[in-house]
């Protein structure tokens, strides 16, 4: 293991050790990164995950990855790890989470679904989508970002970011004047 490695994995034990005294964000929402790769896009997504004012970020299998490009993010929103993803969803039927898995291949767009209060948002690897067969899991409910071009897939911290920006925006119109 180089310098850098070695530096790379005490900050992040460091913020990890921090992270323990996160606490939740404002809203009922929480994003399940499924084993993406641990570099550039996991701190972006928990920087995303604070300004929305999410709940959680839920980690599946995902290594040691550089806190630095959060801002200080990874100490404020809770985390959560799993190694597989069945652990992880058994925990999210447990605390009564509706479970929307972003997929390209989804019939239903994001702003066409009312979503649920509790709210789950899985993202997958950006190269080879979700560790898991979706298909064992009849709950999660598909849904797609509409797209124009003729890239067939967002940046994985970027799908993330508008994900949670639409549960925000359909929270803000569900409360009482």
């Amino acid at each position: 293991m180089n310098r850098y490695e070695r530096n790379l994995r005490a900050r992040y034990r460091k913020e990890r050790q921090r992270n323990v005294l996160a606490r939740p964000g404002e809203h009922d929402f929480v994003i399940v990164l499924d084993h993406l790769k641990p570099g550039y896009n996991v701190a972006k997504i928990f920087r995303s995950a604070e300004a929305m004012g999410a709940a959680g970020v839920w980690l599946v299998n995902i290594g040691v990855f550089d806190p630095a490009p959060a801002k200080g993010s990874f100490r404020k929103v809770p985390a959560r790890f799993f190694d597989n993803f069945s652990d992880c969803h058994a925990a999210l039927r447990e605390e009564g989470f509706q479970i929307y898995l972003l997929t390209p291949d989804a019939e239903t767009h994001l702003p066409q679904c009312q979503l649920a209060r509790k709210s789950a948002f899985i993202f997958g690897h950006e190269e080879i989508g979700c560790s898991f067969n979706p298909a064992e899991y009849p709950n999660l409910i598909p849904l797609k970002i509409p797209q124009f071009g003729t890239v067939q897939s967002l940046n994985v911290s970027v799908a993330a970011s508008i994900s949670m920006y639409e549960y925000v925006r359909q929270a803000a119109t569900k409360k009482p004047a």
